[in-house]
């Protein structure tokens, strides 16, 4: 056997990496090795090995192939094929991916598109089973995926683990259907989302068996959940960079990295190509006075051991050969990565691009015809006496505030959006089943002037949404998505000034990242030049429909209020409520 052979020392391995310092996450300290590989596989770490092949490492660091431990694929606008050739140069061999979002607009067809896509990449794509289609009943899916669903998810093979369970107060109530859920899921890992949980109430959640979070956004919120046995992913998403927040649990206590992973969530092909992948999280926590090690750690083996993948997480013999060389884990600097020991990329290049899907067309939801909005639709009439309920977008994070504005701008008793007070309309209207229902709310933060940006990517339902200064602009950006099958626009009054293309699902392009990148730069420019303020201001707007992240969401049926326990007035009236 030559893997054995080699490992003894009595035969040749394919190549050594030679002079390299090896990053040991187990015991944390660096080794002086050489590394050989024969095959997919490590076959030794020490002296003297012999290889076919010899890579000279020149003193930089060997680390083990990096793993996110959440991320939604379809939130980069890229294909998994794209994807993968976007984060592989970046050092990462593996990724778990929730495809919930393509789930909510095509249903099962959805899962196994991703599934299928993400064969043969050179990274391992590993997916969760979606245990919240639709994330509540707040919201419209394509169609609702139940118990069997879930299980013929893992029958198939299609998924290794169960997607964030993100109806938190059903399963604290003990909610049949998603119970039934997780029941379904059997022994792999359940991954969670528990936006603000604590005391009993997390203890009932903890009970299903959810071992995992990523929506901590306090120090003290993850302790607690370490303390309850949770495993904890820190966020470092686009919209919501959290990670630098959550830091200082590790900087006293570095051995809890082997209870912590740094994932993505949620992040475009903008951030990937201009900021990074797992490469940039390594960065900021080493940047924050964690110890590199401790950081590459969270990276690699703590979501290996996670997630019950025995065979990477580490450089060690029997392993797969997931590695990559970097110039060091403060700069972190990416040289050359192997994938199963093939190298995959070098510097900053892939080596073989990934084919994408031939006909995305095949991919798109049937679609039933598009039924357009008028602008008196839109109007809104305030009552005698009344206040109106406003989201408050809070940039940089998914939680928003409820607000009552008791003397809302209005003109001939119609409720109207107002720049100098920041307060924008904001209308997400079905796209899934022709029910012809839509929501009409109103927004401060977004900073807009006038006009207005609408986006078919409206977490997680992904409906229609779009925000502007007036019902002309508002109506024309929703046509247009219609007409498109999704995407992003921008539009003044009847014209469309900006858009970029989403034909996967209205999710994905199929344009390689750094189209994509400068295509969402664009469109993002021209949102800017409307007056808006938010770094990422589609990404914002689309969690502006999350139902399951407090407090106040708008979706199809309206405002939304997942902690209050469902469906929220638009209006106020002193007297009636507390507000």
């Amino acid at each position: 056997m030559k893997l054995l052979d080699a490992a003894r020392g009595d035969g040749s391995a394919d190549f050594v990496v030679r002079n390299a310092r090896v990053a040991n996450v187990y015991t944390m300290e660096y080794e002086n090795a050489d590394v050989a590989v024969v095959g997919n596989r490590i076959a030794g770490v020490g002296k003297d090995y012999r290889g076919s092949a010899v890579v000279d490492a020149e003193g930089m660091i060997l680390i083990p192939g990096m793993i996110d431990g959440h991320v939604h694929i379809e939130s980069t606008m890229l294909t998994p094929a794209v994807f993968a050739d976007c984060v592989a140069p970046r050092g990462t061999t593996t990724v778990m991916a929730d495809p919930h979002e393509i789930a909510n607009v095509l249903g099962m067809d959805g899962v196994e598109y991703m599934y299928s896509a993400s064969r043969g990449l050179p990274v391992d794509v590993f997916l969760g089973a979606p245990s919240c289609v639709p994330a509540s009943e707040l919201e419209t899916s394509f169609e609702d995926l139940e118990m069997d669903s879930v299980r013929e998810m893992f029958e198939r093979g299609w998924c290794q683990h169960l997607g964030e369970v993100m109806n938190f107060p059903a399963v604290i109530a003990g909610d049949p259907s998603v119970w039934g859920k997780i029941q379904a899921a059997g022994s792999v890992p359940l991954t969670g989302h528990a936006p603000g949980l604590s005391g009993k109430a997390l203890c009932a959640y903890l009970i299903s068996g959810v071992s995992s979070d990523h929506e901590c956004v306090s120090p003290e919120e993850a302790l607690e959940k370490l303390r309850r046995g949770m495993w904890l992913m820190m966020r470092e998403g686009a919209s919501s960079p959290v990670l630098a927040r959550l830091l200082p649990l590790l900087r006293d206590k570095p051995e809890l990295a082997s209870r912590c992973m740094a994932v993505s969530d949620d992040v475009t092909a903008k951030y990937l190509m201009r900021v990074g992948h797992m490469d940039a999280k390594v960065r900021v926590m080493v940047r924050e006075g964690i110890d590199p090690l401790a950081a590459l750690r969270m990276v690699t083996l703590s979501p290996a051991e996670y997630f019950g993948l025995k065979d990477r997480g580490a450089v060690a013999p029997g392993l797969r050969a997931d590695m990559a060389l970097v110039d060091g884990l403060e700069t972190f600097r990416i040289d050359r990565v192997w994938k199963n020991g093939r190298l995959t990329a070098d510097k900053g290049k892939i080596c073989r691009t990934s084919a994408c899907p031939a006909d995305p067309k095949l991919f798109r939801r049937r679609e039933s015809p598009y039924t357009p909005l008028t602008a008196d639709q839109l109007e809104v009439k305030i009552p005698r006496g009344a206040g109106v309920r406003v989201i408050k977008l809070n940039e940089g994070s998914l939680v928003t505030n409820s607000i009552i504005e008791r003397d809302f701008p209005a003109r001939d008793g119609t409720a109207v959006p107002d720049a100098g007070r920041d307060l924008s309309k904001i209308v997400v209207q079905e796209r899934h089943r022709d029910t012809r229902r839509f929501g009409v709310g109103f927004v401060s933060g977004l900073g807009l002037k006038s006009g207005a940006i609408a986006s078919s990517v409206a977490h997680d339902a992904h409906n229609f949404v779009a925000a502007g200064m007036d019902d002309l602009s508002i109506v024309t950006a929703l046509a247009f998505l219609g007409e498109n099958g999704g995407g992003l626009a921008v539009t003044c009054g009847g014209d469309v000034l900006g858009s970029l293309a989403l034909p996967v699902a209205g999710l994905m392009s199929t344009m390689d990242a750094e189209s994509v990148a400068r295509a969402l730069e664009d469109v993002e420019r021209t949102a800017r030049d409307m007056g808006v303020s938010v770094a990422h201001p589609f990404m914002a707007l689309s969690f502006l429909c999350l139902s399951v992240i407090p407090e106040l969401k708008i979706t199809d049926r309206g405002y939304a209020d997942i902690g209050k326990g469902g469906i929220q007035p638009l209006f106020y009236f002193p007297g009636v409520e507390s507000g």
